[in-house]
């Protein structure tokens, strides 16, 4: 009748009890020691085979269950050294052969045998099986880690050729006149334009909170939708008290469009804040819409001096050293940050998501949609340069210069 009772308990049943209960590897033991105590002679092997458990198992639970058997440690489920060995340790030379195998995979080394631009877990687990391992991609993840090995992302920190001789001296001269404008409590803003954003339907990188098994459907191309068009954000960030301002066009990223930005951004907020501020500090690279050596940047700039009273100061960024300016690591990046993964449908879309961009550190952002058009190719006379009050500042003038309005024509 014992016997019956014992095999009655069905190994599905047992494991799905187990599970239920949590029992650990100790308990489970002497489950099975209770079972062949129960069978009598022969119950170790009529266990063993009913329950599919390896038979030493079995006879250990069976000591345990009848006291002939004990841990030292009453704390643990096993002796020390008990169980099965780590696959490193039952293989030798396995974390040997992973390790190998990605050193071999090391980008550009064309004397390598192995070349690869990447591995995953089950390309590692090929190589070291053909060398005669045994290992699950679980375990080669894990001796990866052991290794030190990560994936990373690339990381712009190598510059295209030289540094400018002059880059550190320029570092030094922007940083002693920004923080002499902020001490005397005038506006200081960074700016530049912000990489030109489709507009659609279309894959933006990054991942977003959905219900799982319900990926976003998105367009399966990239090509521009002629009746939506690319829009072209113009970043404003002011040093003073972490704010941005973001104006949009579907126009080209002109001087025009950089200046009206930052002219849009003095009506909006800054002449409301600095009311009797008569200078204006503003750092920005040395290319693009807003380089040092473009005439209409510094014409329009004069127009806007003109305008607001305002002696414009500008300090330009040695050439690549663009990602040093602070519109890039406290404003872009933000809002690249709040809509990753999130198709940017319409202009309103992308207005909405820039609006809605805020940091722990207080940035706010406000947003607007520019409804002026900008023509590329515009030339500026050098007549109209000539009458610029320009004037250059410190040893690197090209660089350094306050506009302050035209020459009085006399």
């Amino acid at each position: 009748m014992t016997e019956e009772l014992a095999l009655s308990i069905a190994p599905d049943s047992f494991n799905r009890y187990k599970d239920l209960a949590g029992l650990d590897e100790k308990q489970t033991r002497l489950f099975f020691g209770w079972v062949a105590s129960l069978l009598g002679r022969g119950g170790t092997k009529k266990t063993s085979k009913c329950f599919g458990v390896g038979i030493n198992t079995v006879r250990s639970g069976l000591a345990e269950f009848n006291g002939e058997e004990q841990l030292p440690d009453k704390s643990r489920i096993r002796r020390a050294g008990a169980g099965r060995k780590a696959t490193e340790v039952a293989q030798p030379g396995l974390r040997e052969a992973v390790q190998k195998a990605l050193e071999g995979s090391s980008y550009g080394d064309p004397e390598r045998v192995l070349f690869w631009s990447t591995l995953s877990l089950r390309d590692i687990q090929e190589i070291v099986a053909a060398q005669g391992f045994k290992a699950s991609h679980v375990t080669i993840g894990r001796l990866i880690g052991e290794l030190g090995y990560s994936k990373q992302l690339n990381q712009k920190l190598l510059q295209v050729g030289e540094p400018h001789p002059n880059r550190d001296d320029q570092f030094r001269f922007i940083e002693a006149t920004v923080q002499s404008y902020l001490a005397a409590g005038l506006p200081v803003i960074s700016v530049d334009c912000k990489k030109k954003e489709l507009l659609g339907n279309f894959k933006n990188n990054g991942q977003e909170y959905r219900k799982s098994q319900d990926p976003r459907p998105v367009l399966d191309h990239d090509f521009m939708l002629k009746e939506l068009g690319k829009v072209a954000p113009y970043g404003v960030y002011l040093l003073n008290d972490n704010t941005g301002f973001m104006n949009l066009t579907k126009c080209s990223d002109t001087s025009e469009f950089a200046v009206e930005s930052i002219r849009a951004w003095w009506q909006l907020y800054g002449k409301e804040h600095f009311p009797n501020s008569k200078k204006l500090l503003i750092t920005c690279d040395g290319g693009g819409s807003n380089g040092c050596r473009v005439r209409l940047w510094k014409e329009q700039l004069a127009v806007f001096s003109e305008e607001t009273g305002l002696d414009i100061m500008v300090c330009h960024f040695p050439p690549g050293t663009s990602k040093w300016n602070k519109v890039e690591h406290r404003l872009f990046c933000y809002i690249s940050r709040n809509w990753e993964g999130k198709p940017l449908i319409d202009v309103q879309t992308m207005v909405n998501y820039i609006s809605n961009t805020t940091t722990k550190g207080g940035l706010k952002v406000s947003c607007r949609i520019d409804p002026r058009e900008y023509v590329k190719g515009k030339k500026v006379s050098d007549e109209v340069m000539n009458s610029i009050a320009l004037e250059p500042i410190g040893q690197f003038g090209k660089w350094n210069y306050v506009i302050r309005g035209f020459l009085s024509q006399t």
